[in-house]
């Protein structure tokens, strides 16, 4: 059997995000989900399909990959595949091979989820663990409670305050209104939701985008961001609070998210908004 590693086309990525949501399910450990790739296509779908990686045994793809950046990829697998020893072996050297056109040389980073073969392995090459990251999780079974807010749609006209809470909240200049209206062009898009929260003079002071990955499956929340002038006030956990209900109007049966454990603010807001934090996990770096 031959394991085959690919770069797919913008046209063959709906093939890699139909993996990502099968392989979605509440006992699963935090990993890589359509929404991911979703959030990827603020870029553009050809940008995104350059960074999608894929492999494949006998025609069924059993790991997805996507280039969160030029020196970290982010993947998981099948859940029938995570002690494939065939699969581990292929991954660990596609990884460590500048060649196989997934990681350069240098550093670089892998998030895989916790119970692979690929961690015994990359253990065995030398890999260490980066800075830990906190999961959180919220169960969807019961109603979720009224965020105490007015939430807002934030639509392609809505593109502009989308870009400015971003910015703000992340101290970068790089989110624009574009990122709003490329978005659509996910596969994935008609299972997202992106809302806002304005306070009273109209001014966006908090935005969430929720991706679902179908009924009765974990949805994933990517991205969430408050206005720097709006902080403290609140808005991050009632519109975290929103994004979870719209998953769950979706049929999503659990909400997750991962952020770093040094955002501490972060962290507690998840929390605020009901979400329970899990045991820390970390990226697999390696170092030169």
């Amino acid at each position: 059997m031959t394991m085959v590693l690919s770069t797919p086309t913008a046209g063959q990525v709906g093939d890699a995000l139909a993996a990502l949501r099968e392989w979605q399910h509440d006992g699963a450990p935090m990993q890589l989900h359509p929404g991911d790739i979703g959030w990827n296509y603020r870029f553009g779908a050809a940008e995104t399909a350059a960074v999608v990686r894929t492999w494949s045994r006998e025609g069924r793809i059993l790991a997805v990959g996507m280039l969160d950046s030029p020196t970290l990829v982010r993947m998981t697998v099948a859940p029938d595949a995570v002690r494939d020893e065939e699969l581990a072996r292929q991954l660990a050297k596609d990884f460590s091979l500048p060649e196989r056109g997934v990681l350069p040389e240098g550093t670089v980073s892998v998030e895989a989820p916790l119970g692979l073969l690929l961690h015994d392995l990359l253990d065995e090459e030398g890999w260490g663990v980066d800075e830990p990251w906190t999961p959180l999780f919220r169960d969807l079974a019961a109603p979720v409670e009224d965020p105490g807010v007015p939430i807002t749609a934030i639509g392609l006209e809505q593109a502009q305050d989308f870009a400015d809470v971003l910015r703000s909240a992340f101290n970068t200049t790089r989110p624009t209104r574009e990122y709003r209206h490329k978005m659509t062009a996910a596969p994935c898009y008609a299972e997202a939701r992106c809302l806002g929260a304005y306070d009273d003079q109209g001014n966006p002071a908090a935005v969430v985008t929720v991706w679902s990955a179908g009924p009765g499956k974990p949805g994933l929340v990517e991205p969430m961001g408050v206005h720097a002038d709006h902080r403290g006030r609140g808005h991050g956990r009632a519109i975290t609070v929103a994004g979870a209900a719209a998953l769950r109007e979706m049929g999503s049966s659990s909400a997750r998210v991962c952020t770093p454990s040094s955002n501490v603010g972060g962290v507690a807001t998840y929390r605020a908004a009901g979400f329970t934090a899990m045991p820390e996990i970390a990226d697999r770096i390696r170092r030169v």
